[in-house]
């Protein structure tokens, strides 16, 4: 008897002792810190992290010795470089990216494949300094499976939120059936709908099968296979009532919109985002602001399509391709009059147009258009956690989140375009190895970044 409670005890001991070894801590000392981007940056400053979260932000630079409990500490040398917040992207399309042959593809490649490019491209999101993700509509099983492992420390990838299949109407920008034979595609995805009722229902069934919010097409787009435009797809009634189906079940609403007409009903029928907003005027601005709904710009997509479709004119099919050149060139105009007007904005790309990987030249992009460097940073960190309701886990560097945090050789604040290029990331406490060979772009990137 008593060795047996002499087992139980010396076990008991031991997974007491293994639980207290577990705990990883790490200081980091940070010669400049941009903890909160709407604020000023400090020099000399300690951040401690034990495990996944931050303890505290100190002043000057302390050892291991000067913390309860972390005596073998990992410290880490950032005294040289440019600390702040993980940047947020909230919106990317994390499972695949342009490629040739993407038709055949799209009607021969499985669910788990998609996870599996996922789980590649997601960690060239992350170590591009991304360390959160909304991602807005894609295969549902695939962004679910992808999204659970990330978020449950299976496997290693930004924190992702994720949308299921987008919400379309038949024949509209998210209907993936566009331009296919009917025996290819028998029946719509769970999002397609009509009417009312039949919009209602498809929100309720992303949510049922574990959506954090809900992505819907108010307008047409550029890259569907049909040449119906970017004006307005649903009604008004419609989607007055796939919004209010997914607020009643406690999820916002991200509208993918260009045409004006369309963008301002989905604003009228409460969407918390607008994504692209490429048409938007000053009456739209002003109806953003009494909304407070956030614009999501995306230059990068525009950037990306025009492009393509100038210098490979085979690369879309025609009606994709003359979309491409007209949508493109007016998302800058629309970004710099939003943000004059104080219209909210969060940062977001449409990775997946793009090449995963080049986020950061969003940020070119945005300051290109005439947005001041902090704004920007803003809606990178602070903006896009509040939209993400993620406020009280990342976008700041502060006590009780976790520790994601990105450094850069030089200011962002005075060269943004740095953070195309970070020198650190930690995602959730856990360092990111940087000394991967970045592949090759779609296209190269700008001469001097």
């Amino acid at each position: 008897m008593f060795k047996k409670t002499l087992l139980a005890t010396v076990m008991t001991l031991g997974i007491t002792i293994s639980a207290e070894a577990a705990d990883k801590w790490k200081i980091i000392h940070a010669g400049t810190l941009l903890a909160d981007a709407r604020e000023e940056a400090k020099t000399e400053q300690t951040i401690v992290i034990k495990n996944k979260k931050i303890i505290s932000v100190s002043d000057g630079y302390l050892s291991a010795s000067d913390i309860d409990g972390a005596d073998n500490a990992e410290i880490i040398d950032l005294k040289d470089q440019y600390v702040m917040a993980g940047l947020i992207d909230a919106h990317t399309h994390i499972l695949g990216q342009q490629e040739a042959n993407s038709r055949e593809k799209r009607v021969t490649r499985s669910s788990q494949y998609s996870t599996l490019m996922g789980v590649e491209f997601g960690m060239r999101t992350l170590r591009a300094g991304f360390t959160t993700i909304r991602n807005v509509g894609g295969d549902r099983n695939a962004i679910f499976a992808y999204r659970d492992a990330v978020n449950n420390d299976l496997i290693m990838g930004p924190r992702i939120k994720a949308a299921g299949q987008t919400i379309s109407p038949t024949g509209g920008h998210g209907d993936g059936s566009n331009g296919y034979r009917d025996d290819i595609f028998p029946n719509p995805h769970t999002g397609i709908c009509d009417g009312i009722e039949s919009c209602r229902r498809a929100v309720r069934t992303q949510i049922k099968h574990g959506a954090d919010h809900i992505k819907y097409v108010a307008t047409g787009g550029v890259l569907s296979k049909t040449a119906t435009g970017t004006g307005q797809q649903f009604t008004d009634e419609e989607q007055i009532a796939l919004i209010e189906a997914a607020h009643a079940m406690g999820r916002k609403v991200a509208a993918h919109a260009h045409g004006r007409i369309g963008l301002e009903a989905a604003l009228r029928a409460g969407v918390d985002s607008i994504e692209h907003g490429s048409y938007l005027d000053e009456g739209t601005a002003d109806l953003f602001v009494e909304t407070g709904a956030y614009l999501v710009p995306t230059l990068i997509a525009g950037y990306t399509v025009e492009r393509i479709a100038k210098e490979r004119p085979d690369f879309f099919i025609p009606a994709v391709r003359q979309k491409a050149l007209d949508v493109g060139p007016m998302m800058k105009k629309a970004l710099k009059l939003a943000h004059d007007k104080g219209v909210k904005i969060a940062f977001g790309t449409d990775a997946g147009v793009n090449d995963h990987g080049t986020n950061g030249y969003e940020l070119v992009l945005m300051r290109d258009a005439g947005m001041p460097e902090r704004a920007i940073l803003v809606s990178a960190t602070v903006n896009a956690a509040d939209l993400m309701e993620l406020t009280s886990v990342t976008g700041t560097i502060e006590a009780g989140k976790e520790a994601d945090i990105i450094a850069s050789k030089a200011d962002p604040l005075e060269d943004i375009g740095t953070l195309m290029n970070p020198t650190f990331v930690m995602a959730r406490g856990t360092e990111i190895d940087l000394d991967v060979p970045r592949p090759a772009d779609l296209f190269p990137w700008p001469e001097g970044y």
